[in-house]
């Protein structure tokens, strides 16, 4: 059953302004496995910018947003294959461990211009129900009583 979907996209030219500005901004947002990836791909900003991307992506699909947590809790990776998979730490995998989340799954793309990704956070059939009233804008007892 899907929990969440985030979708994002960002200007790649922000993102190589952000560097040329600041050289630490990379390492303050990616992990060291992040940074390797990137390294191998030239530190080309459409990467980084598909990785920044991603990770927000990833925090639409929780509906958290980033508080509480920290850029590096979210690492977006590569299968052999070349497949993005992400991989979770501190309170992101807390909060994921606490609402049943098993996988995101993850989609990056970009042009010469845009980077975007995609995030669906999934939680399996069993736990769906009990997700649904945590779910509902309103914690009106006559709403919830409809949705059962």
């Amino acid at each position: 059953m899907i929990f969440g979907i985030g979708t994002d996209i960002i200007e790649i030219k922000r993102i190589r302004k952000a560097i040329s500005r600041s050289p630490r901004f990379v390492e303050r947002l990616f992990t060291e496995q992040e940074l390797e990836y990137y390294r191998k791909k030239d530190m080309k900003a459409q990467h980084i910018a598909g990785g920044y991307s991603a990770k927000e992506a990833v925090l639409k699909a929780l509906g958290t947003g980033l508080r509480g947590f920290r850029w590096k809790d979210i690492e977006i990776l590569r299968c052999a294959e070349g497949k993005p998979i992400a991989r979770f730490g501190g309170n992101v995998k807390q909060y994921m461990e606490n609402k049943g989340i098993r996988v995101i799954h993850i989609t990056i793309s970009h042009s010469k211009d845009f980077a975007t990704a995609t995030a669906v956070a999934e939680v399996p059939m069993e736990r769906g129900e009990i997700f649904i009233e945590n779910l509902l804008l309103l914690p009106d007892e006559e709403i919830r009583r409809n949705v059962n």
